[in-house]
């Protein structure tokens, strides 16, 4: 395994947090309860009520991972780089695992692709020199969070930032980069982590397919799943941890991967990336060899 780099790389910039139409509204909402509720105490039934389906909302929107109303969310691959217009972006969370994402990385190399790594800080502080050896292959290492707690979504913004900075500097000390991406467990978030991700200048990364690889031991529907109409700027999500496995007892992942590089290189797609928004890669796909 390869060495953590020498050179580390400044952490991302803050970014300005701007909040949603839907967040304002309901800031605004909340503010003017208390004093509707003092000067038209009849309707207090009628307030509560609308203050209980703002919560209902936000928190659908919340457990939609793809969804936009609570801040930016990247959902497909950004424009403007080389390559980009027939590229789709293989993700893996839930790793490092020492005996799945090493065959992944084999995988992806004898393939030419490249893929982000969605990183557990707990993991990562484990299997540090596994973590460097992804990014030495020339895949991004990025944030999901120190613990991945089921609850993650309920915290407060100071339990969340925590969570996250704990992951960031695990994933720093290993790679020597600072993660610039952010994928919450799940994809679930409150209305706290957009201002908490801006701060840090990080972006939240969500996707157009998941393979539910963490369930399923169907290789042939998983493969379906993925690949059936994919076009060009898709996101697809897989796992390295925690994987699901075949009846013969082999993690799921490594039984579709192979296949869903075959289909990607016969539909003339290149597996890339993510990189985020503004940002464009230094590399492009013909510095893989190296």
């Amino acid at each position: 395994m390869s060495s953590v780099p020498s050179s580390v790389d400044r952490r991302p910039a803050p970014r300005r947090w701007r909040p949603t139409p839907l967040v304002v509204g309901s800031g605004l909402l909340h503010a003017a309860a208390i004093p509707f509720l003092v000067a038209v105490p009849g309707l207090r039934l009628a307030v509560a009520a609308s203050l209980v389906a703002d919560h209902a909302l936000l928190t659908g929107i919340g457990l939609t991972p793809r969804s936009h109303g609570l801040g930016p969310n990247l959902d497909r691959l950004p424009g403007g780089r080389a390559g980009s217009d027939r590229g789709v972006a293989l993700t893996f969370d839930d790793g490092p695992d020492p005996e799945v994402t090493p065959r992944v990385l084999d995988l992806l190399e004898r393939h030419r692709a490249r893929a982000t790594f969605f990183c557990i800080g707990e993991r990562v502080e484990r299997h540090p020199d596994l973590v460097a050896e992804i990014a030495r292959r020339g895949h991004r290492v990025e944030n999901h969070t120190h613990r991945h707690l089921a609850l993650f979504s309920l915290l407060l913004p100071g339990g969340l930032g925590r969570e996250i900075d704990r992951a960031q500097d695990a994933i720093e000390r290993a790679t020597g980069r600072a993660p610039v991406l952010f994928r919450p467990p799940a994809g679930f978030r409150s209305l706290f982590l957009e201002p908490v991700l801006a701060r840090r200048g990080l972006s939240l990364i969500s996707w157009t397919r998941r393979g539910f690889d963490t369930v399923r031991r169907d290789p042939e529907a998983m493969l379906a799943r993925l690949t059936d109409g994919l076009e060009p700027g898709e996101i697809l999500l897989l796992h390295d941890g925690r994987a699901a496995r075949t009846e013969g007892d082999r993690p799921i992942v490594l039984e579709v991967l192979p296949r869903l590089l075959d289909r990607l290189e016969h539909q003339g797609l290149d597996p890339l990336p993510i990189d985020p928004p503004g940002e464009e890669a230094p590399e492009d796909r013909e510095a893989l060899g190296g």
